[in-house]
C-alpha cells in the first residue's frame, strides 16, 4: 500500500515541479504552444487531439499535481485500514488524469472527455462509502453534473458552425457572431453546473459525503475549480449581458454561502461552503473583467482550502469519525500542530496579511470598489467578506478553543506523522506563494485609487464579522431546537435558502416519480398489452373476425341478395306511391312527360 502511495505522490511532485518552472519559462518569454494530430477528417470538419501549453495551463497543472501529491501521501495513513485502499488511489489517480486533460485542451471533444471524466470519477468517489447518504449525495452530484454536461454537448454542435471545434482560433475575431454567443451562453450554464453556482449548489455540500482526502482534492483545485478555469477560457466572447448575469448570479452564491455556513454545524460542510463563497468570488471577479484576478484566486484559494480539508480530516479521524463541531472544543491543546495548520488556513482565508489569502482577496476588494457597479455589488462584496469572517472566527471558537465537548479524548493527538507530513507540505506555500505569486503573475501593477473611508472599509467588515462570529458562537443556534424563535430563519439559512430541497425533490425526485408512471403506464403499460404479450393474443382475434366472412361467403351472398330484391320492391312501392299522389303521365307522340298537378309542364 505505501509503495502505491509513495510511487503516485512523487510522480505527482516530481511533474508539479517540472511544469511550474516550465510555466515561469513561458510566462517570462510570452509564449504558446499548441501541438495538433489530426484523429479523423470528415466533410472539411476535422477531429483533432490537441494541446495547449501556455503559463496558464503550466501553472494550474502544475498547481493540481503538488495538491494531488500531498492528498495522496496523507491518504496513506487517513485510509489505513480500507481493503480497497489500491482502488481508492487508482479512483484518485484517474481524477488528476482527467482534470489535467481538461487543462491543457483547446479542443472542445477531448475537454469533454475530461469533463466527463471529472463527473464519472467523482461519482465513484463520491459513493466510496457504501451506505444510503453516500448514494443519495453521489445520485445528486451526479445528475446535476448532467446538465451542464447537456449544455456542454450543444456548444459542440454549434461549434460545428466554425467547421473546427478548436475554440482558441475563434475567440478574437468570432466574438460577435451569433454561434459563438450561444455558445459563450452555454459554456456559462457548464461552467455554473460544476461550479455549484445558484441554482446548482445543493450538490457541493451534498459532496462531503466522500472521503475527506476526496474533498480536499475535488473541493480546492480539481472539480468545483473546473468551470471558473473554463470561464476564464471563455471570457474574453463574453458579451455584457452575460456578464451582468453572470455577476448577479456569483454574487448571490457568495452571500447564500456566507449565511449558510454561519449556521452549520457539519465541519466539512462548513469548509464546503467556505469554498462554494469563494467560487462566487472568483466568478464575480471573472465577470468585472479580471479574468487574471480570478485565476490568481484560485491558486491562492487552492493551496489553503486543500491543508483546511486535510485539517478536519485529522480531526475527523482522531474523533472517531464525528463531524459536529458542537461535539468538538479545546482541541489545539490535544493537537497543537494541526491546530496551528488550521488556524493559519482560516487565517488565509480571511485575508490576513500576509499571507497567501491576503494578496488576492484584498486586491480582488479593491477592484471591485473602483468599478462602478452600483450599491448592491458594493454592499453584496463587504458584507460576504464580514460573513466569511463570521463563519472562520465561529469555526476557530468552537473547534479550537471553550470546553471539552467530545465523548472521549484520549485518542486525539499529533500522532499521525505521516498525515503532518502530508500538511506540512502545504503549509509554507499557503504562506509564502500569495506574494510569490503576485510578483510572477501580475509583472505590471495594477492602479488602485481609492477614498480613505473605502480603503478602510475592508478593515471595519473584517473586525464587525470577527465579533460577529464570536456572537454566533455564543449562541450556538441550532435550527433543530423547537425553543428558539429565530428557528424558521435559521432552518431557510441553514438549508441554503431550501435550495437541497428544490434540487432533490424539485429536479429529481418529482421528475423521476413521474417519468416511472410514464414508464408504467406506456411501457409496462399500453405497449405491452399492444406488444409483445398481448400480440399474438390479438392477432388470433383479428384473423377469427376476419374468419367468419371468408368461412360463410355462400350466406353472406344470399342475405345480401335478398336484401337487394327488398330493398327494389320498398322502392317500387314507394315511388308509386309518390306519383300518384303528385301528378300523372302524359303521352306526347315518342315519348311520356309527367306533369305536375300546380300546372308546371
Amino acid at each position: 500500500m505505501m509503495s502505491v502511495c509513495f510511487i503516485y505522490s512523487t510522480s505527482f511532485l516530481v511533474f508539479s515541479m517540472l511544469m511550474f518552472f516550465q510555466s515561469l519559462n513561458f510566462l517570462s518569454s510570452d509564449y504558446s504552444v499548441i501541438l495538433e494530430i489530426e484523429m479523423v477528417s470528415v466533410n472539411s470538419s476535422s477531429v483533432v487531439m490537441s494541446i495547449i501549453l501556455d503559463w496558464m495551463s503550466l501553472l494550474f497543472a502544475s498547481f493540481v499535481l503538488f495538491i494531488s501529491s500531498m492528498v495522496v501521501f496523507y491518504s496513506f495513513e487517513y485510509m489505513e485500514g480500507d481493503l480497497m485502499i489500491n482502488r481508492f488511489i487508482m479512483l484518485v489517480a484517474m481524477f488528476v488524469a482527467s482534470m489535467l486533460l481538461l487543462i491543457f485542451s483547446p479542443n472542445l471533444i477531448s475537454i469533454l472527455l475530461g469533463w466527463d471524466g471529472l463527473g464519472l470519477v467523482s461519482y465513484c468517489l463520491v459513493i466510496y462509502y457504501q451506505n444510503v447518504k453516500s448514494f443519495n449525495a453521489g445520485m445528486l452530484t451526479a445528475l446535476t453534473n448532467r446538465l451542464g454536461d447537456v449544455a456542454f454537448l450543444m456548444s459542440i454542435a454549434w461549434m460545428l458552425n466554425f467547421g473546427s471545434w478548436n475554440y482558441v482560433f475563434f475567440l478574437d475575431f468570432m466574438f460577435t457572431s451569433v454561434e459563438m454567443n450561444i455558445i459563450v451562453v452555454l459554456m456559462l450554464f457548464a461552467g455554473m453546473t460544476k461550479s455549484a453556482q445558484i441554482p446548482f449548489s445543493s450538490w457541493l455540500p451534498a459532496a462531503m459525503a466522500a472521503p475527506t482526502p476526496v474533498s480536499s482534492l475535488v473541493h480546492s483545485s480539481t472539480l468545483v475549480t473546473a468551470g471558473v478555469y473554463l470561464l476564464i477560457r471563455f471570457n474574453f466572447c463574453m458579451g455584457e449581458s452575460v456578464k451582468i448575469v453572470l455577476l448577479f448570479v456569483a454574487s448571490l452564491t457568495m452571500f447564500m454561502a456566507g449565511l449558510g455556513a454561519s449556521y452549520e454545524f457539519d465541519l466539512k460542510k462548513i469548509i464546503a461552503l467556505s469554498t462554494l463563497s469563494q467560487l462566487g468570488l472568483m466568478m464575480s471577479i471573472l465577470a468585472m473583467g479580471g479574468y487574471v484576478l480570478a485565476f490568481y484566486h484560485l491558486l491562492t484559494h487552492a493551496l489553503f482550502k486543500a491543508l483546511l480539508f486535510m485539517c478536519a480530516g485529522a480531526m475527523i479521524h482522531g474523533l472517531g469519525n464525528c463531524q459536529d463541531i458542537r461535539y468538538m472544543g479545546g482541541m489545539i491543546t490535544q493537537m497543537p500542530l494541526t491546530c496551528t495548520f488550521f488556524i493559519i488556513c482560516n487565517m488565509s482565508l480571511c485575508g490576513l496579511p500576509f499571507l497567501s489569502g491576503f494578496y488576492s482577496k484584498d486586491l480582488i476588494l479593491e477592484f471591485a470598489s473602483m468599478e462602478n457597479l452600483g450599491v448592491y455589488i458594493y454592499l453584496i462584496y463587504f458584507v460576504s467578506t464580514g460573513l466569511t469572517v463570521a463563519y472562520t472566527f465561529r469555526l476557530i471558537y468552537m473547534v479550537l478553543s471553550g470546553d471539552y465537548n467530545f465523548y472521549s479524548f484520549h485518542m486525539i493527538s499529533d500522532t499521525g506523522l505521516v498525515m503532518l507530513k502530508g500538511m506540512a507540505g502545504i503549509i509554507f506555500f499557503v504562506v509564502f506563494m500569495g506574494s510569490t505569486l503576485s510578483w510572477i503573475i501580475l509583472s505590471t501593477p495594477y492602479f488602485i485609487c481609492l477614498s480613505f473611508f473605502m480603503k478602510m472599509m475592508t478593515l471595519i467588515v473584517v473586525v464587525f464579522g470577527a465579533f460577529l462570529g464570536w456572537e454566533l458562537a455564543q449562541l450556538a443556534l441550532s435550527y433543530k431546537s423547537k425553543s428558539l424563535k429565530l428557528n424558521m430563519s435559521s432552518i431557510f439559512f441553514g438549508s441554503m435558502w431550501n435550495m437541497p430541497y428544490v434540487s432533490t425533490f424539485g429536479m429529481n425526485y418529482y421528475p423521476l416519480q413521474q417519468g416511472s408512471e410514464i414508464y408504467e403506464a406506456i411501457d409496462q403499460g399500453w405497449s405491452e398489452y399492444l406488444g409483445s404479450q398481448n400480440f399474438y393474443k390479438s392477432l388470433t382475434e383479428l384473423s377469427k373476425f376476419f374468419q367468419i366472412f371468408h368461412s360463410n361467403n355462400l350466406k353472406i351472398f344470399l342475405s345480401l341478395t335478398v336484401m337487394w330484391v327488398v330493398f327494389l320492391v320498398f322502392m317500387t312501392f314507394y315511388l308509386d306511391s309518390l306519383i300518384n299522389s303528385a301528378g300523372y303521365w302524359s303521352y306526347l307522340g315518342d315519348f311520356w312527360v309527367f306533369k305536375y298537378l300546380q300546372g308546371l309542364a
